[in-house]
């Protein structure tokens, strides 16, 4: 079911829900108005009712012959009071002119029961109010009845209600229009955002939302929205600095592997030549596959398709074991990979994940450290944690580039030499981080750098995990 009459801008439901709360307090307060002064009003006529009665138990004059009268006054003036008065046995001594043009059939039946108590009797044209009750006037027992007509009293009651109530249409369309207004100037900031934002494009990621009051609700929304762009922004140049960097590092391998393939056809040559050439277009192809496997990797984690094994990793035996696969790498640059065993620590990882983090360390130290440099291997533990670190006798890294040092395909100032990627830090920091580790790094002083892998002890591991 739709509701076409509900309002679909939020201006115009901020006004209905102004008019209709405003429509529901006036109609309370109208409510409680008439029935404050309705009640005010007919206690006042009852309070009258007995001034009469003590006006004609007080006030009467005994004729010569023992009859009994009360000065009326006019007779057709709004004060003049509505008397009889009866004899004990029912007898009608006495009337006011007002009582006899305006008689009421119930009243002599009232007259054994009166007892003070005002009874309130149907009349026309509005009912009337009778109080009875015996007196002594003049040393002779009477009962005295005294009336008012309730017709004043509703007709006060009647022009107030109308006066409300003609009020109430033009208090209500007052409050709307000015709930209209405040509501627009309210939500002027959300329009100039919507206008703002619509404009933002990805080729425009650098404006920003506008904020008149960064303390209220809108400015803090503006804040967060604008915090987004921002990180919208990064992650745009990111991955545009990714896919230059992708493209450069894939046409670096095809380029080499064209010119070598363009080279070996320019002549005639001999078994041994194309062979050469043959093994200079394999060791590019080899390099161009290692990068597309990494960056299938780093796919794959971004996706979050990669399955973790988890089982129990002893640090010292996977330290020893990247240490013999690399070392034939660092033999060919003289180099000597040594592993500290200070401890025996073992966490709960993914042996694949955690070799494959380990061997980017070693090899990313190996290419960086000089011919006749050192890298070393040092396990050790603390009360939660197996830590496994990875130094080098290299240059180290400039301060500049510290900060982005885990970026993909990032290449700082010092990677000059052929095959650096950008993206083994990057993926052993992944691998680290997938189980549950921290990857950090530090400057050695004078010269080198260490990596070191933090992760949680077996038992903390467990907690961990569950």
């Amino acid at each position: 079911m739709s509701w076409r009459w509900v309002p679909h801008t939020l201006r115009a439901r901020l006004t209905t829900w102004h008019v209709a709360a405003m429509v529901a307090v006036l109609g309370v307060y109208v409510s409680v108005v008439l029935l404050l002064v309705t009640r005010n009003l007919s206690g006042a006529l009852d309070a009258r009712l007995r001034s009469d009665f003590r006006w004609a138990a007080e006030m009467a004059q005994q004729g010569p012959d023992g009859s009994l009268s009360w000065f009326e006054g006019d007779p057709w003036s709004a004060d003049s009071p509505w008397l009889q008065v009866w004899s004990p046995r029912g007898q009608l001594l006495y009337r006011t002119a007002v009582a006899s043009r305006l008689p009421i059939p119930d009243s002599e039946e009232l007259v054994t029961g009166a007892d003070g108590q005002i009874v309130v009797v149907p009349a026309e044209p509005a009912p009337f109010r009778l109080l009875g009750d015996s007196a002594n006037v003049g040393g002779t027992p009477v009962v005295i009845q005294v009336g008012r007509s309730e017709a004043f009293m509703r007709l006060e009651v009647r022009e107030l209600a109308f006066v409300l109530l003609l009020g109430l249409p033009l208090t209500v369309a007052v409050a709307g229009a000015g709930g209209y207004v405040l509501a627009r100037g309210a939500l002027a900031p959300l329009h100039r955002m919507t206008e703002r934002a619509r404009a933002i494009t990805a080729a425009r990621l650098n404006e920003r939302l506008p904020i008149d009051s960064p303390n209220d609700e809108l400015g803090r929304l503006a804040s967060v929205f604008n915090d987004t762009l921002g990180r919208l922004e990064s992650s745009f140049a990111q991955m545009r600095r990714f896919t230059a960097n992708v493209s450069h590092e894939l046409r670096t391998p095809l380029t080499a592997i064209r010119s070598v393939g363009e080279v070996g056809l320019r002549e005639r040559r001999d078994a041994t030549s194309y062979r050469h050439v043959i093994e200079s277009m394999l060791e590019e192809s080899d390099r161009l596959t290692s990068l597309v496997d990494r960056l299938l990797t780093v796919s794959r984690a971004d996706t979050g398709d990669v399955k973790l094994a988890l089982e129990s990793v002893d640090l010292g035996n996977l330290a020893d074991e990247v240490a013999n696969h690399l070392g034939v790498l660092a033999e060919e640059k003289d180099q000597s990979v040594a592993v500290e065993h200070v401890a025996r620590p073992s966490c709960r990882g993914d042996q694949i994940t955690l070799r494959q983090a380990v061997i980017n360390l070693v090899d990313n130290a190996i290419r960086h450290t000089p011919v006749g440099g050192q890298i070393r291997l040092r396990v050790a533990e603390s009360p939660t944690s197996a830590i496994l670190e990875v130094s080098d006798t290299g240059p180290g890294i400039p301060e500049r580039d510290q900060t982005r040092l885990f970026d993909r395909l990032y290449r700082g100032s010092r990677d000059g030499e052929p095959g650096g990627s950008g993206l083994r830090l990057s993926i052993a920091k992944w691998a680290v981080e997938a189980n549950h580790g921290r990857l950090s790094y530090e400057q050695v002083n004078g010269g080198g750098s260490t990596f070191r892998i933090t992760l949680p002890a077996h038992s903390a591991a467990a907690n961990v995990s569950t």
